[in-house]
């Protein structure tokens, strides 16, 4: 059973940058798409970035050009660069299988102040 353990959360001010990391156990971490996802207090958890096997990149519009999903398969872990930070992107931040989501890590928590 993978697990995926989230770092790299914190308070920073709007307009900052922060990255996190998400370490995967396991050894199917290279042949599967990992996604990024947040959930925000009082809402549904959604959908931020993903990227595939072959490092084919996707995210949702309310952060596409501002942050940037990698991966390094040697050290089964994703990152996820945060730039440009808005209070909105406030949330705890989890990482997953993109597909065929498996049980959920503690996440990140990210704070953006205005």
């Amino acid at each position: 059973q993978v697990q995926f353990v989230e770092s790299g959360g914190g308070l920073v001010q709007a307009g900052r940058s922060l990255r996190l990391s998400c370490a995967a156990s396991g050894t199917r971490f290279s042949i599967k798409a990992i996604g990024w996802y947040r959930q925000a207090p009082g809402k549904q958890r959604e959908f931020v970035a993903a990227i595939n096997s072959g490092s084919i990149e996707d995210y949702s519009d309310s952060v596409r050009g501002r942050f940037t999903i990698s991966r390094d398969n040697a050290k089964n872990t994703a990152y996820l660069q945060m730039n440009r930070l808005k209070p909105e992107d406030t949330a705890v931040y989890y990482c997953n299988y993109r597909w065929s989501l498996t049980d959920w890590g503690q996440g990140t928590q990210v704070t953006v102040s205005s």
